[in-house]
């Protein structure tokens, strides 16, 4: 069993929190933009209130631990290690409910080359607790405007967990897939779901759009942030988002594997 001590200095050794690899500048930019509503950091969420720059910034410090002084704008953001503590136990309280109640749970990431790991060893734990981890819409195409223009991508699911590829990239069932923030993946899943009158599901446990477009449809989500996303945070902050866990998303992979452990081990669905 990993303690919160050793959960804690393993945060701050593999910079998941602590200062990590995210710049200042990068977050307070994300910031400017989220507060002019630009879609590329909404992240498929359409807040309720106006949120100006200083909102954001407070929020952020209230949430992550990062630096409200506005006059801070260079060098590395910073994380609170005791609020991702935190976080990281309200997310396995989330995924002990779900295991209880055997409700239908649904993963996905725009980070598979990061976090796909992580979330296949929670989608394991809890498809054994009798959950069912639902992989619908396999093959489906979604058109997703990047920095290069509209492209097609492909979804796919690699150990329960969807992700998308451009299509030829790699074989279905490969684990590289591609960087998304958008929410379309998670809304092409959702309404192949609705046209075949499937089972939606109670919980999506995702990252960038698939949390934030899953809340924003009214389905529970919980998931992890960076501090350059402040739309997961606001959601919850809304109360769309049930769950942000603060840290750094772009670490070596095998870094979050102390955190899967630890959630499952408070979640009580260690085998």
């Amino acid at each position: 069993m990993l303690s919160t001590g050793a959960l804690r200095a393993h945060l701050l050794a593999a910079r998941l929190a602590g200062p990590v690899a995210t710049l200042r500048e990068t977050s307070l930019r994300s910031y400017r933009l989220f507060a002019a509503r630009d879609p590329r950091v909404l992240l498929g969420l359409d807040p309720v209130r106006a949120w100006g720059e200083r909102d954001l910034l407070r929020l952020m410090a209230e949430r992550c631990g990062v630096s409200d002084d506005p006059g801070h704008v260079s060098g590395p953001d910073v994380i609170d290690p005791d609020r991702t503590l935190a976080a990281l136990d309200a997310f396995a309280g989330r995924l002990a409910d779900a295991a209880e109640r055997r409700s239908p749970v649904l993963f996905g990431t725009g980070h598979p080359h990061r976090l796909l790991g992580f979330y296949a060893g929670l989608a394991d734990a809890l498809s054994a607790a009798g959950c069912a981890v639902l992989t619908p819409a396999q093959g489906r195409c979604v058109d997703i405007t990047t920095r290069f223009g509209v492209r097609t991508f492909t979804l796919d699911y690699v150990r329960g967990v969807a992700l998308v590829r451009e299509p030829g990239v790699r074989a279905p069932g490969s684990v590289t897939g591609a960087h998304t923030h958008s929410p379309l993946p998670v809304r092409a899943v959702l309404e192949e779901i609705v046209k075949a009158r499937g089972v939606l599901p109670e919980l999506v446990v995702g990252d960038h759009g698939w949390v934030c477009g899953a809340g924003q449809l009214g389905i529970e989500a919980i998931g992890p942030a960076d501090t350059d996303d402040p739309a997961p945070f606001v959601g919850e902050a809304e109360g769309r988002v049930s769950v942000v866990v603060p840290l750094d998303d772009g670490v070596r992979p095998d870094y979050y594997r102390p955190l899967t452990r630890y959630v499952l081990n408070r979640a009580c669905l260690s085998r």
